[in-house]
């Protein structure tokens, strides 16, 4: 039974040995192969900071200094397009206080003037999604709970000068009266802004054709994980994909196809780090003012200084462990 023990043991410590042999991380490389450090885009603004899609999102967005913004696209029932994620108005104004019979009904049913009647702010201090309601300045907090609907243009009007865009945008029901012409609408809102077309990540496939023929400069952009020549043969010039969806192998696949990926949705300083280190060229982040923050990725180790700590580490700890024996003999 000694025998079986002692065996048993020197199993479980020969495999802890090895195991750093198993483990493979895009961050143990050679510091000069680093790549530059990812853009970084506001999802929906700056929604730690400011209720997501309104209007302070996007300023402190920009105040951050970010590469570019995410918003989402609806238009009225009065064919005004505005921001916002979710298709019903429940979770982020007070339409159940304010218009409580229409609280399931689809966002674009109302109209403007309705839409306008609305709080889009104190939600997000009554919530406090993101746990950071409670570190607002006074005047932020003030400014955060009167907060209303956002138009597109009154967004493009902050950030035209400072950033890049990409739209995310949603279907309109059937009964719609723009259902057919909501993209052209859209698509005129912006080029009437000002800012300047390849500052714009088009993503829709609805009409895209009209798209490159009304705004050529457009990057056109897919959530479509396909191959990247089918993508290239399309015009695609850019992957809007959700992290856990792609791979670094991918990535580099794509990055050689001289397509580039945006990845979503990243909140983390580590996950950044190692994102970084597979050579992303930009992330669309929550906390955008953190990720700002983050000098160098967290972890990067050349593989000799790696190889080092792993034979070091084993060394030091297989001395112990005879020190241990000898000691109880």
């Amino acid at each position: 039974s000694q025998m079986l023990m002692f065996t048993a043991y020197l199993a479980v410590v020969a495999a802890l040995y090895l195991v750093p042999l198993a483990i493979s991380s895009p961050c143990i490389m050679e510091k000069k192969a680093l790549a530059p450090k990812p853009a970084i885009l506001g999802h929906r603004g700056a929604p730690m900071l400011a209720p997501e899609n309104t209007l302070m999102s996007f300023q402190k967005a920009v105040e951050q200094k970010v590469s570019g913004v995410q918003a989402d696209v609806v238009l009225s029932y009065d064919g005004v397009p505005f921001l916002m994620h979710d298709k019903t108005l429940r979770r982020t104004t007070n339409v159940e206080q304010v218009f409580p019979e229409r609280a399931y009904e689809h966002c674009s049913m109302f109209n403007w003037t309705d839409l306008e009647k609305l709080n889009a702010g104190e939600w997000f201090l009554q919530n406090d999604p993101f746990w950071t309601a409670g570190s607002l300045s006074r005047a932020d907090y003030l400014e955060a709970a009167n907060q209303s609907v956002c138009k597109l243009e009154d967004m493009l009007e902050v950030i035209k000068d400072n950033t890049s865009l990409i739209l995310n945008f949603q279907d309109l029901p059937a009964a719609h009266p723009y259902y057919s012409t909501y993209i052209n609408i859209t698509l005129e809102t912006i080029l009437a802004s000002g800012i300047r077309q390849q500052a714009v990540m088009w993503l829709p496939d609805t009409e895209r054709q009209l798209v490159r023929q009304v705004a050529p400069g457009f990057q056109q952009t897919s959530g479509l994980k396909l191959e990247a020549q089918r993508l290239r043969e399309k015009g695609i010039v850019k992957l809007n994909l959700r992290y856990t969806k792609v791979t670094n192998e991918e990535v580099r696949d794509y990055t050689m196809a001289n397509l580039s990926v945006n990845l979503y949705t990243v909140n983390e300083p580590w996950l950044f780090s190692i994102l970084w280190c597979a050579g992303v060229p930009s992330v669309t982040s929550d906390s955008a003012h953190l990720l700002r923050k983050v000098p160098f990725p967290i972890w990067l180790m050349p593989p000799d200084e790696y190889h080092l700590i792993w034979i070091t580490s084993d060394l030091i700890s297989f001395l112990v462990i005879v020190g241990v024996f000898i000691f109880q003999k």
